[in-house]
């Protein structure tokens, strides 16, 4: 669960984001979306209203109403008389995002053939930045590089739309992450699996990225439901 220090020091670093030309609340939404993005949050974990409006220097209606953006978006719950709480994914969210995903990031992968070269670079960069903080044994940060990986992937397309579609699907993704047991375990293989993709994106082989990024989607998926039924096998036996 995330502590209150660790909840002020990660989004201290959001505050001066609310200079920029943006709405307060729009700002807030963000701080969060990134804040359960890069891992910091986990499925049930409480947000206090009080603590993050401190944290950010904002009313407690922008807090409310960065809430509602975040409920709508489908990443926090409120219960009643009890607060705001981090989403518990489901099995059916699993499936549901995967499906996404494939229509997204395998259509994206595409059109590696046309893609800028400012865009391919940036999936070269997302592989460096996750085996950086492999090799520093930080499989957290693995983890925020793979969904940079495959947003950077998605932003080969050049869609700014489809570029804000697939940035909330991945902060959901990041919650559903935590159903695994092993970071380590489940993040490693895949460092390999990005580094191809990444070297067929650079050779614009669209076509051939799309085919073998749809097995990697199928085989995580695979993975990811194994460890939503595992819990859920244990309590029937």
């Amino acid at each position: 669960m995330t502590t209150s220090a660790a909840l002020l020091e990660g989004l201290a670093r959001s505050r001066s984001m609310l200079s920029e030309r943006m709405s307060a609340t729009d700002l807030v939404a963000n701080a969060l979306r990134d804040q359960i993005i890069e891992g910091r949050f986990s499925p049930g974990d409480r947000l206090p209203e009080e603590l993050i409006a401190s944290a950010l220097s904002v009313s407690r209606n922008t807090i409310r109403e960065a809430f509602r953006i975040l409920r709508h978006e489908g990443l926090v719950t409120q219960q009643l008389n009890r607060g705001v709480f981090v989403l518990v994914p489901t099995i059916e969210d699993l499936v549901d995002l995967y499906k996404v995903r494939r229509l997204v990031e395998c259509g994206a992968a595409r059109l590696a053939t046309t893609a800028p070269d400012t865009l391919i670079s940036g999936v070269s960069a997302a592989v460096a930045s996750g085996r950086s903080a492999a090799a520093a044994h930080r499989w957290d940060d693995v983890g925020t590089a793979d969904l940079a990986f495959h947003h950077a992937v998605t932003r080969l397309s050049g869609s700014r739309r489809l570029d804000d579609l697939i940035g909330r699907t991945f902060a959901q993704l990041r919650l559903v992450f935590h159903t695994m047991p092993d970071v380590e375990e489940f993040h490693s293989p895949f460092l390999d699996r990005n580094a191809e993709i990444a070297h067929l994106i650079e050779d614009r082989q669209g076509d051939e990225a799309a085919r073998y990024l749809q097995q990697y989607l199928d085989d995580s998926e695979r993975q990811l439901a194994a460890a939503f039924e595992g819990p859920r096998s244990k309590s029937d036996s």
